[in-house]
């Protein structure tokens, strides 16, 4: 091993070394006879978990509610990335490319959950709050992704059309998208898949779904229901993990 590499693993060791001493972290208290008894206590407080026929229909009507937050929040997003992308992508001159880029830097820098906390001011608890949110932060992270995309797109079938007398539009609608569209699907895809977990965590702000479920459940010390939604929370991004990776492997081939 050359000199310059053991010289970084001994650099990140004492970044680690000071960062644990600056933080004062003491392990030897997590792993301490008490803390560990405490652990388990919480921990069997949540067992059995909520099984009731009624509380099962309301786990079932908060994951449609967090399923329809991610996929209209994803939606919208997608179609916000695109009008950001396409002058992100210097189609209307330099000077809109710049302009263009600012706008999903500063939407994606900003986390959902203070979108959510936003949102929840403007639009009151709820769906909506959640639903807001998710799109503007997604819009960022998919404009980029779908400019990086438009600009990686080879030019040729477009100019074709041009040349054949075509328009702008139509040159960019069957040169332009045929050959990325299965990539920026593929792309909003993946942020859905993102967004489910995300809808669920924006419930703690009031964002409606899961989420909320969960922080409502834990905030009146009811663990047995509380487990009952991060059941429903793990199954759910297992299948739309599953559905997702699918459809994005259909859509590569």
């Amino acid at each position: 091993m050359k000199v310059a590499h053991w010289l970084v693993i001994v650099a990140a060791v004492a970044v680690i070394w000071t960062s644990f001493a600056y933080l004062s972290l003491d392990l030897g208290q997590l792993l301490s006879a008490e803390a560990q008894t405490q652990m388990w206590k919480y921990t069997a407080s949540f067992f059995p978990p909520d099984l009731s026929l009624d509380y099962l229909t309301r786990i079932g009507e908060g994951t449609l509610e967090t399923i329809a937050i991610s996929a209209i929040g994803t939606a919208v997003a997608a179609l916000l990335g695109l009008l950001i992308a396409l002058p992100a992508a210097g189609r209307f001159g330099i000077v809109a490319r710049t302009i263009a880029r600012l706008l999903p830097n500063f939407l994606r820098s900003i986390p959902e959950l203070v979108w959510a906390a936003l949102m929840v001011m403007a639009a009151g608890l709820g769906p909506l709050a959640g639903t807001l949110a998710l799109a503007l932060h997604t819009a960022g992270v998919i404009g980029r992704l779908f400019a990086e995309s438009l600009e990686n797109t080879p030019p040729e079938p477009a100019m074709a059309l041009r040349l054949g007398g075509s328009g702008p539009a139509l040159a960019f609608l069957y040169g332009t998208m045929p050959n990325v569209l299965p990539q920026l699907v593929a792309y909003a895809l993946y942020r859905w898949e993102i967004n489910i977990r995300m809808a669920a965590i924006l419930g703690v702000v009031g964002a409606g779904g899961l989420g909320q479920m969960l922080y409502v459940s834990l905030s009146l010390f009811q663990q047995p229901q509380a487990l009952t939604v991060i059941i429903a929370m793990l199954v759910l991004v297992a299948l739309v993990d599953g559905a997702s990776a699918w459809l994005r492997d259909r859509l590569v081939r």
